[in-house]
């Protein structure tokens, strides 16, 4: 993990809203996933030859219509933290026979973290 000079309780923070992302991820269900997000969040990434983008809600969307995954691994595997903005890198695996990494930024806005950018790479 990287860091400037910054509250280490930012980092369990940031690691308590990606703990709720790969909850929601595991249970099917956006609506528990949506927490963790800005409202005005997007998402973008490669599925196959397509780009899948835009608001945040066809993410959870998405992970309505998948179902659970209750065999999901998900690894922290950085976490970068400046002030009021982070990064976080994520890599899943088995999300329903799917490999993932996921690249997000978040704000600390009132003293909460949220995810405001979701960027993924779909491991063929």
């Amino acid at each position: 993990m990287h860091s400037g000079a910054t509250d280490v309780g930012d980092y369990d923070m940031i690691t308590q809203v990606v703990q709720r992302y790969i909850a929601g991820a595991r249970s099917g269900r956006g609506e528990v996933m949506k927490i963790a997000f800005r409202e005005d969040a997007t998402i973008f990434g490669h599925v196959g030859g397509d780009l899948f983008a835009g608001p945040i809600q066809s993410l959870f969307s998405w992970n309505d219509e998948n179902g659970p995954a209750p065999g999901l691994r998900a690894q922290i595997a950085d976490i970068d933290l400046v002030g009021t903005v982070a990064t976080v890198r994520l890599e899943l695996d088995n999300w329903t026979d799917l490999r993932f990494t996921d690249l997000f930024t978040l704000i600390k806005i009132d003293g909460e973290w949220r995810i405001t950018n979701k960027v993924f790479h779909l491991h063929t």
